[in-house]
């Protein structure tokens, strides 16, 4: 995957591209038409017969450029409708930037622009700024269960990794879930710690695609994945998700927790170390951005240092 970096008076623009590599592909973009077309695809995945309609133009006409378009890697097939006897192809854009290299002997290279990984905490971080509320149980019994959380200092870790994609910081960075109100709950969030001792979790949990379920039968907590259907017991045991939040849907919650305070450690190294691998969703339904994770201990410190991804 690559990336074009704007810089601006406010921090940089960080666009997805794609590279186009033959120099052919420049001339399917020489026409005001050839543009127009690229444009409605971007607004909207379309099939030439729609795009021919929307600008009034031979349909023949739009499926010439179309097909060179897809060609040459600019458009993607999205779909197969079925419409009135006849298959209509919808083609979506393979990015909305596109880049062209004259020459690689000019280039700068830096180790400080990251866009995978910016592109992974978007919109939690958004314009060089923390775009989101990090929660993280009170360490005072509390809540349902009375329990307190030992999970802080994964904030901890958390900031310290943030630091370097924010310019601004305007505090709180974060709040203990027992000083949360109706009006942070339609924040972004950023979730630290289970449902036993994270109040807020313990709202959300349902909506996991990978939740906590309390069992009587062994009268503890496991970790519960409906993607692979699979159980998970083991104390290093981490998961990290991504999902709408259920209490604005125009928001997202992250969370990261585990079976105890070293599963939240292999979460938090989780996201920290191997973002672009939690970007690339489960392997179960690739879709969907839920991780489980087994804490290691590299070095045999006795300290969690990486981790090693189970789904």
């Amino acid at each position: 995957m690559e990336f074009l970096i704007e810089e601006t008076n406010k921090g940089q623009k960080i666009h997805e591209t794609i590279l186009l590599k033959d120099k052919k592909a420049l001339s399917c973009l020489s026409t005001d038409l050839a543009y127009k077309i690229l444009k409605e695809i971007a607004n909207s995945p379309s099939c030439a017969m729609d795009i021919a309609r929307k600008l009034k133009q031979h349909e023949q006409k739009v499926y010439y450029h179309m097909r060179k378009f897809e060609k040459y890697g600019l458009i993607k097939l999205e779909n197969v409708e079925e419409r009135v006897g006849a298959t209509a192809k919808i083609y979506s854009l393979v990015s909305p930037s596109i880049s062209f290299k004259i020459s690689d002997d000019d280039y700068t290279f830096s180790v400080k622009t990251k866009p995978l990984e910016t592109k992974f905490l978007s919109p939690f971080i958004q314009d060089a700024k923390l775009n989101s509320l990090i929660v993280v149980g009170s360490p005072d019994p509390h809540g349902k269960y009375k329990a307190s959380a030992s999970d802080g200092y994964s904030v901890i870790l958390l900031g310290t990794y943030f630091g370097q994609f924010i310019n601004k910081i305007n505090l709180p960075i974060y709040k203990l879930d027992t000083q949360v109100n109706e009006s942070d709950l339609r924040k972004n969030l950023i979730l630290v710690g289970g449902p036993k001792i994270n109040i807020i979790t313990q709202k959300i949990n349902e909506n996991l695609p990978i939740y906590f379920n309390y069992s009587e039968e062994i009268k503890d907590w496991t970790i519960i994945s409906t993607l692979s259907k699979k159980t998970y017991r083991e104390r290093e045991i981490g998961i990290v998700c991504r999902i709408k939040n259920p209490f604005n849907e125009e928001k997202e919650i992250l969370f990261l927790s585990g079976m105890g305070f070293r599963g939240t450690l292999s979460a938090t190294i989780a996201i920290i170390k191997h973002s672009v691998e939690i970007q690339s969703g489960n392997i179960n339904d690739r879709k969907t951005i839920a991780k489980v994770v087994k804490g290691i201990d590299e070095d045999s410190d006795g300290i969690i240092d990486e981790v090693e991804f189970l789904e």
